[in-house]
C-alpha cells in the first residue's frame, strides 16, 4: 500500500482540507534600530497631540487613530507637563486565562505557585525591548480588575528608558506610581495582581487599543488631550505638518500675551 512521506502527512495538515494554513497573521511588522525610533521621536518632542491631530488630518487619516477619550492620564502636571509622552510602541497583549487559582492551604503554597504563574504565563520577554524613547501599548480589553502594571515592575521599565504606558486596561498602586512620576494613560485604576487573571498571548504584533491599531514601531503621543497613533510610514509627513500649525499658533497666542501684558512662557516660545 502506498504511503505518504511523514513530512506531506505534516504539510497536510498543517494546512488542513481547505488547503489554507492552520493559523496566519496577516499584518506584518518591521523593526527598526534605536537610532531610526529616536531620529523619528525626536520630531515630534513638544508638539501636542491636537497638532498631531490636525497633522493628521493634512494627510488624510482623520479620526482614524485617535484612540478612546476614555483612555487618559492617571495624572497631570500642570506646569511642566512632564505627564505628556512621546516613542515608539512596543506592543503587548494580555488575555484572561482559561484557568483560575486552586485553594491553597499556607501561604507558602500560593507563593510557589504565584512564582510559577509569572514565570511561565507571564514571561518577561518583551521588557529586552523598552529602550529609551519606547511606550509600551497594552491590549488588555476586558481584562476586569487586573493591575498588570504597578509600582515596582513599571519602574523597572522607567529606568531601561520607556517613556511611559498607554493600556485599555488600568495599573494598580497609582498613589505610587504618581509619586514617582511614571506616565501611564489608562482606561482606570485597578487593584488584582496577575496570577490566576492575565496570561501573555503575545509582544510586538498588532494590538487594538482604544479602538485603534497600533503597530510595534508606531508613533505614540500624548498629554491632557489623550493618545493619538501615528502609522509610522507617516509619520515624517504628519510632524511637519504638526509643526507648522504649531508655530502658525504659537505666533497667534504670542501676540495675545503681549496685548494682556502676559510674560511669555514656554507654550509660546
Amino acid at each position: 500500500m502506498f504511503r505518504l512521506p511523514l513530512f506531506f502527512l505534516a504539510a497536510g495538515l498543517a494546512l488542513g482540507q481547505s488547503g489554507a494554513p492552520f493559523s496566519r497573521q496577516y499584518l506584518s511588522v518591521q523593526q527598526y534600530s534605536q537610532q531610526e525610533n529616536e531620529a523619528i521621536v525626536a520630531k515630534f518632542k513638544d508638539l501636542r497631540v491636537t497638532d498631531i491631530v490636525d497633522g493628521l488630518d493634512v494627510v488624510g487619516l482623520q479620526d482614524v487613530t485617535v484612540m478612546d477619550p476614555g483612555i487618559g492620564p492617571m495624572w497631570r502636571d500642570g506646569q511642566k507637563f512632564t505627564h505628556r509622552i512621546y516613542g515608539v510602541a512596543v506592543t503587548l497583549r494580555i488575555v484572561p486565562p482559561q484557568e483560575r487559582a486552586p485553594n491553597f492551604a499556607t501561604h507558602d503554597e500560593f507563593a510557589k505557585w504565584e512564582s510559577n504563574w509569572y514565570r511561565t504565563r507571564i514571561p518577561g520577554h518583551f521588557e529586552q525591548h523598552l529602550k529609551p524613547d519606547t511606550v509600551l501599548v497594552i491590549d488588555a480589553s476586558r481584562t476586569k480588575d487586573v493591575g498588570f502594571c504597578g509600582s515596582n515592575n513599571a519602574l523597572a521599565w522607567f529606568t531601561r528608558g520607556m517613556r511611559g504606558i498607554v493600556t485599555d486596561g488600568g495599573c494598580r498602586d497609582t498613589d505610587e506610581m504618581i509619586l514617582q512620576g511614571i506616565p501611564v494613560y489608562q482606561r482606570g485604576n485597578t487593584r488584582g495582581i496577575d496570577p490566576g487573571r492575565v496570561i501573555i498571548e503575545s509582544y510586538n504584533n498588532p494590538v487594538n487599543v482604544g479602538g485603534v491599531l497600533v503597530m510595534p514601531g508606531d508613533v505614540i503621543a500624548a498629554d491632557n488631550e489623550g493618545v493619538v497613533v501615528v502609522p509610522r510610514a507617516r509619520a515624517e509627513a504628519v510632524a511637519a505638518a504638526a509643526h507648522r500649525i504649531q508655530e502658525g499658533d504659537k505666533v497667534g497666542r504670542r501676540r495675545l500675551y503681549q496685548k494682556l501684558n502676559r510674560p511669555s512662557d514656554f507654550t509660546v516660545k
